[in-house]
């Protein structure tokens, strides 16, 4: 190593540093990661990370780069504020999860948790974002937001499935508030954007026309200039012919989005026929829109 690699190694050393006793003054918990195509792999070039989060592992995932989180605490709890940064350059492809259920606990005096993730994918780039489900505990509050930023042929894809408290210990819809934003923009334009509000202390969940019998939902969302009329064809396709589920209540369905994107939207009495369901329609996508099998490490 010659002079100039080891004051360019020790100056970012120092940066990192700096910027991890400035996130934790502000009480953030990051993480940032940047891939590039180098021939024909996808390859880490950056990566950034404060406890309790980091990239456990990355390893070659079909066409791409697999990447799992880790979060070694208990889970979200009063006050966290996480923020994850996601960076893929030109042609490049990632597959990103999570070794277990995210975990909300109580709120107290800080308001809750936040959990802020942002995608940011160049020209022809493809992501696919499958976490494993979020758990709401009794009086937990989360604030969840996604910001997609799409270019020119880049592919986005996450499924998400939320759960209602510990069912089998009957804690059902005892969290204090949940807030899920998903906003896409395609360039400068914004082509979708969402959010839902769950108080259920002050909403009449159960009713007819909101979620009726149902406690745990799930999504996946897909978006990019590629995605056609025919892509929820083959899924809605793929959902008819999913096993019989009716005794978990499962009803599940698919349609385009304005523009550049499609949504199959689940709900039912468990998290794992969700899964499954999901599952069927990213498997589906994949098969009928990049002509791959499903990736192999998501379990159901």
């Amino acid at each position: 190593m010659d002079i100039h690699t080891d004051i360019r190694t020790t100056t970012t050393i120092v940066i990192t540093r700096t910027k991890a006793r400035e996130d934790a003054a502000l009480g953030l918990t990051r993480l940032q990661a940047s891939f590039e195509q180098h021939g024909e792999r996808t390859v880490m070039t950056r990566k950034y990370h404060t406890a309790p989060l980091k990239i456990a592992k990355a390893f070659p995932q079909g066409a791409g780069l697999g990447v799992i989180v880790m979060d070694v605490s208990p889970g979200l709890l009063d006050g966290d504020q996480y923020e994850l940064e996601w960076h893929c350059g030109r042609g490049s492809r990632l597959y990103v999860t999570n070794q277990s259920y995210t975990k909300v606990h109580p709120a107290g005096g800080k308001g809750g948790a936040s959990l802020r993730q942002s995608f940011v994918l160049e020209e022809d780039a493809i992501v696919e974002h499958m976490p494993e489900p979020v758990m709401l505990y009794r009086q937990a509050a989360l604030r969840s937001e996604t910001e997609v930023r799409l270019a020119p042929g880049s592919l986005w894809i996450q499924g998400d499935v939320w759960c209602p408290g510990r069912t089998l210990r009957g804690e059902t819809f005892m969290y204090d508030r949940f807030d899920s934003r998903l906003t896409v923009r395609y360039g400068d334009e914004l082509i979708a954007s969402q959010r839902q509000l769950i108080e259920p202390a002050i909403q009449r969940l159960q009713v007819q026309g909101s979620w009726g019998n149902a406690t745990h939902i799930g999504t996946l969302f897909a978006f990019g200039d590629r995605i056609k009329a025919q892509h929820v064809e083959a899924i809605r396709e793929a959902l008819d012919s999913l096993p019989d589920r009716s005794e978990y209540k499962l009803v599940v369905g698919a349609s385009l989005t304005h523009r550049c994107g499609l949504a199959v939207m689940a709900a039912g009495t468990a998290a794992w026929p969700l899964q499954e369901a999901l599952r069927g329609a990213w498997s589906a996508l994949r098969s009928s829109l990049l002509g791959e099998p499903p990736h192999a490490l998501v379990q159901v």
